[in-house]
């Protein structure tokens, strides 16, 4: 494999990428090879948990199944934040249960997160996806052990160029999410921030990609 997707909600089966695909419980497709799962806190229906924690925890006993997410804290949005941290909570002990990375979703309550984490004593990596935020955030989140990802924000947003020249190389990864833009042209972004070249870039991720996911691209 040439690029790694972090994460995208659209399976392109294209020979050159490997994509780490978001998955539901609820609508599971069980085609894709490679993919992350959980219950985003969008989307928790309270009468619908119990299936989908049994769900959830069952395809994370399956090679196919390389992380838990994405899941994580929204204040912006109506579910009550009690019951995303029970959720969420309950996600975070199942990835270290069975030793999965988890891909996170935070809008305003990185605080919160960084709080749980620590207090669960959760040891699996923790990667921040769709980072869209300041340099002194990311640093707070990288003293904290946690991996950044960027994609979308990345490509939309020039001021994300200083914030993405400072991460320390070990410590990103790189994610379409929505975006129509193939992963490529993130890489090829990436690297021009980080005055590389694609097939520096390429080495650099997938370096990053063994260490998280402990198999070879």
């Amino acid at each position: 494999m040439q690029f790694f997707n972090l994460h995208t909600h659209k399976f392109t089966n294209q020979p050159d990428v490997l994509e780490l695909v978001n998955q539901y419980p609820w609508e599971f497709d069980g085609t894709i090879p490679f993919y992350s799962i959980g219950i985003h806190p969008w989307f928790i229906v309270e009468e619908r948990l119990e299936s989908d924690f049994e769900i959830l925890e069952s395809k994370l006993q399956e090679p196919s199944c390389r992380a838990i997410g994405e899941c994580g804290l929204d204040k912006r949005i109506e579910v009550p934040l009690e019951l995303q941290q029970l959720v969420f909570e309950k996600q975070l002990l199942l990835a270290q249960k069975y030793q999965k990375p988890v891909v996170i979703h935070c809008v305003a309550a990185f605080q919160e997160l960084i709080e749980i984490i620590k207090k669960l004593y959760i040891t699996v990596p923790i990667l921040i996806h769709g980072f869209s935020k300041s340099e002194q955030l990311a640093k707070q989140l990288l003293d904290n052990g946690f991996y950044i990802s960027f994609g979308k924000y990345l490509l939309l947003n020039p001021e994300l160029e200083l914030v993405f020249k400072n991460m320390p190389n070990d410590r990103f990864f790189l994610e379409t999410d929505t975006v129509e833009e193939g992963i490529e042209a993130v890489y090829g972004l990436a690297a021009n921030y980080k005055k590389m070249t694609i097939e520096e870039m390429q080495k650099q991720v997938n370096k990053n990609f063994l260490e998280v996911f402990k198999i070879e691209l």
